[in-house]
This record gives structure tokens, C-alpha cells and sequence, in this order.
């Protein structure tokens, strides 16, 4: 436990930010893990409309700090290649 007046008031902040962060973060995973599913299951309507949810929540959890700007655009990159793969492949057919 902190002694210090400043140091229980650090720990005050560092609870209050921890529980935002966990906030935007378990957005952004639930976004892009129902995107995930959506595109697995092949509905590419859903899929793109929980595409740009997943990239809003991206994008806000990196404007808050929550994760770095280079994890956002990773994310970002994955997600969408993941999208264009399973696209392609049902276009052209399972071989």
C-alpha cells in the first residue's frame, strides 16, 4: 500500500486508467473477433460493416494510448488480409 499523499493518489489515477484502457481494448478484441467470425462464415455484408466498427475501435484504443499506433495499423493489416484472402478463395471456389 502507498504511504505517501502522492503516491495514493498515483495509484487513484493508475486504477482509473487501467480500467478505461481495459474498456477500449475489450472493444476493439470483440469487434475484431466478431469480424473474424463473420468473415469465417462467409456473410461478406456483415463482414464489412464489422470491418469498419473493428477499425473504428482500432483506431480509437490507439488515439487513447491503449495500444501504439504501429499495433493499430498491424492489427489493421492482418484483419484485412484475412478479409481479401477468404473473399478470393470463395470467389475462385475451394480446389
Amino acid at each position: 500500500m502507498p504511504n505517501t499523499k502522492s503516491a495514493k493518489k498515483r495509484l487513484r489515477q493508475s486504477e482509473k486508467r487501467r480500467l478505461r484502457n481495459r474498456h477500449y481494448k475489450g472493444q476493439m478484441r470483440s469487434f475484431v473477433k466478431r469480424a473474424r467470425q463473420a468473415i469465417e462464415a462467409g456473410d461478406w455484408e456483415a463482414a464489412e460493416e464489422l470491418l469498419r466498427r473493428a477499425y473504428k475501435a482500432i483506431d480509437k484504443a490507439a488515439s487513447k494510448g491503449v495500444i501504439h499506433k504501429n499495433n493499430a495499423a498491424r492489427k489493421k493489416a492482418r484483419l484485412m488480409a484475412f478479409y481479401n484472402r477468404a473473399r478470393a478463395h470463395t470467389q475462385m471456389g475451394p480446389s
